[in-house]
């Protein structure tokens, strides 16, 4: 039984030192979706990247240039929603974040990229981390399907 409390003080030890060490969500970076296209856009992989260029979520901040996003703009009151919160906050991947979180790659013209749904990607994206899940998932990468 004497054991019992050292074992437990070596256990909130080791979880507290993971949970500082882990960078939150909040804090990593995202990298863009030309990040992601090195290694998912062929075939025979999926081609992930070419799925998604032909996609609505890859014209998401282009539509808000349209005629028919400028017209409900006008009527909610919205300038110019290629600027708006309210429009960019789901038409662009990361808006909100702090800048110093955006990685040379990330472009808000890409609209709705990969990291939209898989999170903040420069802490798993590379090929090492990304060929283990468990590895990937810990460093950051969400599988929406699963969540």
């Amino acid at each position: 039984m004497k054991r019992f409390p050292v074992l437990l003080t070596v256990l909130i030890a080791i979880a507290m030192v993971a949970v500082v060490s882990a960078p939150a969500a909040a804090e990593r970076e995202y990298v863009g979706v030309g990040s992601c296209k090195m290694c998912h856009k062929k075939d025979t992989t999926g081609n992930q990247y070419g799925l998604w260029s032909e996609s609505k979520h890859a014209n998401a901040y282009e539509t808000l240039a349209s005629d028919k996003a400028k017209e409900f703009a006008s009527a909610k009151g919205i300038a110019n929603a290629q600027e708006a919160p309210e429009c960019l906050k789901c038409h662009v991947t990361a808006y909100g974040v702090d800048a110093s979180l955006l990685g040379k790659k990330h472009k808000v013209e890409d609209g709705v990229g990969c990291e939209s749904c898989h999170g903040a990607g420069k802490d798993y994206k590379k090929k090492k981390i990304m060929e283990n899940r468990d590895d990937a998932v810990a460093a950051g990468l969400i599988i929406p399907t699963e969540a």
